[in-house]
């Protein structure tokens, strides 16, 4: 079982890359949004947590920045009718802390913003998730996790702009990140500015 892989970025696309390693094998790697908007230019170094996924007809890989995104993954493919395809989905637009903030606040109605869930999938996902995610050693509530506030806000706001979400979300809760105290104005003008760039 692959659990982690490093080697050279020789290409990537959409949603995946090819990673070749040392003794020369290459690997197409599923990544999530916000991963494959960060990788290296090609022929850098790179490496991915892997979960390896295995069906009757398909040996797939995804890759990962971080262990715990890794292990949220297998999460999400613990809940029945969640695909590899659906949990990349949803780990695209939130990272495993906002899952558990989503838990903990009850906001069933965010996982209707993951493209391909509706009302019904995102109810039976979030019982599960319930039961299957940690949320007791979940950090204090910062800025870039306030899916009601500012977060929510200045994502809605990019909506309303034409922009799709999986771009522009894991985008504000960057910059919540770097300057938690920005307001939702100050959010979108700083989103508009990094997406006017293409990149922050």
């Amino acid at each position: 079982m692959i659990a982690y892989l490093e080697g050279l970025l020789a290409e990537a696309w959409d949603d995946a890359c090819l990673l070749v390693t040392a003794s020369g094998v290459g690997y197409e790697v599923g990544l999530p949004t916000h991963l494959c908007s960060s990788l290296p230019e090609r022929g850098q170094q790179a490496a991915f947590y892997i979960c390896h996924v295995i069906r009757e007809d398909a040996q797939e890989l995804y890759g990962f920045a971080t262990f715990e995104e890794r292990q949220t993954f297998r999460v999400l493919l613990s809940i029945s009718k969640v695909g590899a395809r659906t949990a990349l989905a949803i780990l695209s637009l939130y990272r495993p802390d906002d899952l558990r903030r989503i838990v903990v606040e009850e906001d069933v109605a965010a996982l209707t913003r993951v493209p391909g869930i509706g009302k019904k999938t995102a109810q039976h996902i979030f019982l599960e998730l319930k039961y299957k995610l940690k949320v007791a050693d979940l950090p204090p509530a910062s800025a870039a996790a306030r899916p009601s506030s500012v977060f929510r806000d200045a994502v809605d706001g990019l909506l309303n702009l034409g922009y799709p979400e999986e771009e522009c979300a894991p985008l504000v809760r960057e910059l919540l990140e770097r300057q938690p105290d920005l307001d939702v104005g100050e959010t979108l003008r700083a989103a508009l500015k990094a997406l006017g760039k293409g990149r922050m």
